[in-house]
């Protein structure tokens, strides 16, 4: 029975509850050592009753082995791999020692925890009950993290206790925690009662005063008569309670609890044989369980508390320490499970072993994925080991390159600092100095990335100038994350005199960008080079970079095309780190094609992605497609909060998209006078690369505050880099920016709109067809203008660009015609984003379980968000969903009107 504990269980069960009904959910158990956050984990277990129960434990002593908290809560459910989709189930397996190689990152054994998990509750609701997350190994602590912070309607319900003060890997923010605090009088006065040995009346205030509500200690310290009111003495005394109960077991008793207490994993059918080694039976275990130090539940040998196995292992000798790794090593060779072979064996280390950091070295090559968290963790604990100053800084240098694959950017950046202690060469330095600047441009400070990654380029020119080439080019486009022209300028120089292979390429790169801030059509050519030269042999992130030229070109299909094709990649792989590099181009490329709801969605997702792997940067990217959105739509408050950090961080492109998205909702809304404002600012401005898009806007917000004049010199940059990128739906913007200005505007909004039938952002075109009717109206040719009108209007609709739909609508009741305003709550705004993005791949035909590998949800969320979209769509099965979708072309089509 729990004294005093009446809100917190009222909690648990009211989870429980939830999950019996199909809703998951998360509790985060947080207080002192002691004060019973085990206690209520076993309360949980007791009340779910029939529901299936998953239990680890974060163990000191293994927090340095990857995913041994993980194995503890899942070794048992492997049999159950093969329902997963492959590379999840090879992520898993390899993660849980059962296969070598296979795709494993951080991200994807996350999601094949989820899709486990998911798999086991549809037979009956699940409870995953993890103590002690603060021992947790960092890659099980990630591994768990992605899984539950993505649970929805699985019939999952996961209870975690952590230590208050304690920090680690498992870090809780945004799940709902609950505090567990001291007992009050009367339960820690009820908890006493419950002591094997009566406590005397003189000693009774004196223990709980000494105990201060801790129920360990209420039942644990010993009536000797010599209160300790410090915190920290009662822990102590505590631990030496633990320890002379330990001294007093047999000896064969201790000799396996030490095993136990070593072991990475609590399953008795590791522990037990290795106990077996050193002369110990599972009768030697009888002692310790009667001391209720112990117990064997459902093959796994559970310490009663962690102050229990920290106890066993400080009273164990040295030797007998030794023997207990050199046991658990021969079980897991003759298992073959060769990473937790060598990970025994180094712990037998007590100095340098050559043969242990071999055996590491080995099982971290062959034995995982090189970029995943245990091929790191491994690298370094061999580094370690080695007295070969050469290996040791090899090895720090790819556990830090590892570390910064699976986004352990605090970890590479330590290693990587490390390593640098024992390489001289300047190649190899190179290698540390790019680790290094990863970490540095993933933080949002390039700044510091360009000078690391142009001092190294220098120092390795001589020796290798085709490394010192690549390392010039990531210096400049660090420096062009900055918002350093002059930096990316000194870094084509230097890239020139230095004579390396890319120089070219690093002085079209500076050139791109010192035309970009100029706003001039000398971009273009640098571009093509830029494009040219570099699409055959690219790789992901290379790509990427491609996918950006190909915007800048205004060549949409293309940008969309590598954005679309990388995001399928990352889906496949599990490559979240990859994905959320990849959603900003693809939100922007879907924004700029019509394609609203595909946008928000993917931005959405892009947000939720980066606040996994800590990419800022492209958070900051993605407010401002969202803040686009928000302004096409006229939500004031939703634009304004996400341009807010793009504009304080004053770097472009992000602040200049912010500019660009308030003055679109001014113009929308008839402010005139402020879009004019901000966008001469922007144009006024030294750094504005991105702002080519909003020179238009600019043209029309001067022309409706009578100042023309003043947008000339807009209107012509405009209209010279048009011409050069050669895009239909650019010349066709140039037109109408002419026909503001010009007397000979019937001809040119002709033209424009004929150019925009070619293909290119149905907003831009609708915009067009707007200015176009106006003036046709006001040269009183109604009835053509209610054509134009109508177009506009049609796709303003669907676009749902709220107030620019106004406006066709006044123009058309202007003209004579009387217009019903729209249905303002369209059958697709009515889905969320994650809803419109389930749909559309169900749509194609993908199965729920093909759906949740991609977005990262597991298969019975899916089922759930279809659940919620067909009544809100008026369907009934797929294949009317696929039909509704066939009728909204993903693409815009070059005959739309």
């Amino acid at each position: 029975m729990l004294h005093g504990r009446t809100d917190e269980i009222a909690r648990i069960d009211t989870l429980l509850r939830q999950a019996r009904a199909g809703r998951s959910g998360v509790l985060v158990l947080r207080g002192e050592a002691g004060i019973g956050k085990s206690a209520l984990l076993d309360h949980a277990a007791h009340l779910a009753g029939d529901m299936r129960v998953l239990r680890t434990d974060g163990i000191e002593s293994e927090a340095g082995f990857p995913y041994a908290g993980l194995h503890l809560l899942l070794g048992r459910e492997t049999g159950r791999l093969d329902a997963l989709p492959a590379p999840q189930a090879r992520a898993l397996r390899a993660a849980l020692g059962q296969e070598a190689g296979g795709d494993d990152n951080r991200f994807l054994v996350g999601l094949a925890v989820l899709s486990l998990l998911a798999e086991l509750a549809e037979e009956r609701p699940l409870l995953c009950l993890v103590d002690d997350a603060h021992w947790l190994d960092r890659a099980s602590a990630e591994a768990l993290l992605f899984a539950v912070r993505r649970l929805d309607a699985e019939a999952i319900a996961v209870v975690v206790a952590a230590r208050a003060d304690e920090q680690s890997p498992f870090d809780p923010a945004g799940l709902p925690e609950l505090p567990i605090g001291p007992l009050d009088e009367a339960a820690a006065a009820a908890l006493v009662a419950q002591r094997p040995e009566p406590v005397p009346g003189y000693l009774r205030s004196d223990l709980l005063a000494e105990a201060q509500g801790n129920p360990l200690a209420l039942l644990e310290l010993p009536l000797d008569g010599e209160p300790r009111r410090v915190p920290s003495s009662r822990y102590q005394r505590l631990h030496q309670v633990f320890a002379e109960r330990v001294r007093r077991l047999p000896e064969a008793t201790r000799r396996l609890l030490g095993v136990a207490a070593d072991a990475s994993t609590a399953d008795a059918a590791v522990v037990l044989p290795a106990a077996e080694r050193l002369d110990c039976t599972r009768a030697d275990l009888a002692p310790a369980e009667q001391a209720q130090l112990v117990r064997l539940a459902e093959g796994r040998l559970v310490f009663r508390h962690p102050l229990v196995r920290t106890a066993v292992r400080e009273t164990a000798e040295a030797g007998t320490r030794t023997a207990a790794h050199e046991a658990l090593a021969a079980v897991y060779a003759a298992r073959g499970d060769t990473c937790s072979y060598a990970w025994h064996r180094s712990a037998m280390a007590v100095g340098p072993d050559e043969e242990a950091a071999l055996a590491l070295e080995a099982a971290a090559r062959t034995g995982t994925p090189r970029v995943s968290a245990a091929a790191s963790a491994m690298y370094e604990r061999a580094a370690a080991l080695t007295a070969d100053r050469a290996r040791r800084g090899q090895w720090l240098t790819t556990a830090a390159e590892a570390a910064a694959d699976a986004g352990q950017l605090d970890r590479a950046a330590a290693l990587a600092d490390q390593a640098a202690d024992y390489v001289a060469d300047p190649v190899q330095l190179a290698d540390i100095a790019l680790v290094r600047a990863t970490v540095l441009d993933s933080r949002d400070r390039p700044k510091e990335a360009h000078r690391l990654l142009s001092d190294a380029a220098l120092a390795a020119a001589s020796l290798d100038p085709r490394r010192a080439g690549h390392l010039l080019f990531r210096a400049g486009r660090a420096a062009a994350h900055a918002d350093d022209l002059d930096a990316l300028e000194r870094t084509a120089a230097r890239a020139e005199e230095l004579g390396v292979p890319s120089a070219h390429l690093v002085t079209a790169l500076s050139q791109v960008f010192a035309a970009q801030h100029a706003l001039s059509d000398a971009s273009v050519e640098p571009l093509r080079v830029l494009v040219g030269e570099t699409t055959g042999c690219a790789q992901h992130l290379e790509l990427l970079d491609i996918g950006w030229w190909h915007l800048m070109l205004a060549d949409l299909d293309s940008a969309y095309d590598i954005a679309a094709r990388l995001a399928d990649t990352a889906r496949q792989q599990g490559a979240a780190g990859l994905l959320a590099s990849v959603l900003p181009l693809l939100a922007r490329t879907q924004l700029m094609s019509g394609r609203h709801d595909d946008a928000e969605a993917s931005a959405t997702e892009g947000l939720r992605i980066a606040a996994d792997t800590g990419q800022r940067r492209h958070a900051v990217y993605l407010d401002t497609v969202l803040a686009a959105l928000a302004a096409m739509r006229a939500d004031e408050q939703r634009c304004a909060e996400l341009t807010a950090e793009p504009i304080a961080r004053g770097v472009t492109p992000g602040n200049v998209h912010a500019a660009g998205a308030l003055s679109l909702l001014d113009l929308g809304l008839g402010r005139y006078e402020s879009a004019f404002a901000r966008l001469s600012g922007v144009f006024a401005a030294r750094h504005r690369g991105g702002a080519m898009a909003s020179l238009p806007d600019l043209v029309e917000a001067a022309v409706r505050v009578d100042r023309p004049a003043d947008a000339l010199p807009a209107a012509r940059r405009y209209a010279e880099w048009a011409a050069h990128v050669r895009q239909p739906w650019t010349r066709a913007v140039a037109l109408r920016s002419e026909a503001l200005l010009t007397g000979n505007a019937d001809d040119r909004y002709a033209q424009a709109v004929a150019l925009h039938r070619q293909g290119g952002p149905p907003f831009e075109r609708a915009r067009t067809e707007l200015l176009h009717g106006e003036w046709l109206r006001r040269a009183r040719r109604i009835s053509e203008a209610r054509i134009v009108l109508h177009s506009a209007l049609e796709i303003f609709d669907r676009l749902e660009a709220r107030p620019w739909s106004a406006r066709a609508r006044a123009e058309l009741r202007a003209a004579g015609e009387s217009v019903r305003a729209a249905d303002t709550d369209a059958v697709r705004r009515r889905l969320t984003p994650q809803e419109h993005q389930v749909v559309q791949l169900a749509a194609r035909g993908l199965s729920n379980r093909e759906i949740g590998a991609q977005l990262f949800l597991s298969p019975r969320t899916v089922g759930y968000h279809l659940y919620k979209a067909y009544p809100k769509l008026g369907v009934g099965s797929r294949g009317e969903l696929a039909s509704l979708v066939a009728d909204r072309p993903e693409h815009v089509s070059p005959v739309e009107a």
